[in-house]
């Protein structure tokens, strides 16, 4: 449900530089050394119940690594609800803004009238797979991290663009639910396009939440890569592919520690 939130604000992105012949999938990244490799991969939090976009190139770069890095682990099983009432619980008495939950459960209801639902998405999807395979399985953030955040963003958190074509009278756009199918589109074939206009629209709208939600935390993400390039293997960590796009991405961040990356799928 937390990823899902965040897809809500921005309705998650893709990284921003693609190579005209790159194959119509989603993007990965590779960062290495002598002994690590870490491939970095761009998720979409919640998607229909089409398995396509885990083959190839994606399934590739996952078979190769020994560990797999989230976001966050979300909770499940029986107690999942309990789990995620404890650790809103934990959290500091400010919640979500009325603008910031409607604009959510706009995003929330536009992907289900599409199929779209967080159990498909690629986050759940690598994870189950990790785990009946026996990798490593570990998160970048506490689940209880996340919902802090979110209950201190800005009450201007603009909502997902309408249009998914550019230039289109604004009387011929599409609708949310359209939107976020062409999203859904575009991510499995690694087109950035549509995700940069909706970055660039939360930053020019929200900087506070641009701030809090990719600046800071891309940041942090950056530092935690460098750290463990130190330690031989292979990595597969994958986090909302919003935050491998734009100025203030990870591998823009990644690039200021001298620490270069390139698209490998």
């Amino acid at each position: 449900m937390v990823s899902l939130l965040a897809a809500a604000a921005l309705a998650a992105a893709s990284p921003a530089v693609a190579p005209a012949a790159a194959a119509p999938e989603p993007a990965i990244f590779e960062i290495h050394d002598a002994d690590t490799t870490i491939y970095l991969f761009g998720t979409f939090h919640a998607l229909d119940g089409n398995p396509n976009w885990f083959d190839r190139g994606v399934r590739n770069a996952f078979e190769q690594s020994n560990e797999l890095v989230l976001e966050t682990l979300l909770p499940e099983g029986p107690n999942a609800a309990e789990e995620v009432k404890a650790a809103m619980g934990r959290g500091p008495a400010a919640k979500p803004s009325p603008s910031f939950l409607a604009t959510t459960k706009m995003a929330i209801s536009a992907s289900r009238a599409q199929g779209m639902q967080v159990d498909n998405g690629a986050d759940m999807v690598l994870r189950h797979a990790a785990e009946s395979e026996g990798k490593t399985v570990e998160q970048l953030e506490t689940l209880q991290f996340q919902l802090n955040m979110f209950n201190h963003l800005s009450a201007a958190v603009p909502k997902v663009p309408a249009s998914a074509r550019p230039g289109q009278p604004v009387d011929a756009q599409p609708s949310l639910p359209q939107t976020m199918a062409a999203l859904q589109s575009a991510w499995k074939r690694g087109d950035q396009s549509l995700f940069i206009q909706m970055l660039d629209q939360l930053r020019n709208g929200s900087p506070d939440t641009y701030r809090l939600m990719f600046t800071e935390r891309n940041a942090r993400w950056a530092d935690w890569i460098a750290a463990r390039l130190q330690t031989p293997g292979t990595v597969f960590v994958a986090v909302g592919a919003g935050h491998l796009a734009g100025k203030d991405s990870v591998l823009v961040r990644l690039a200021e520690k001298g620490i270069p990356s390139q698209r490998v799928y």
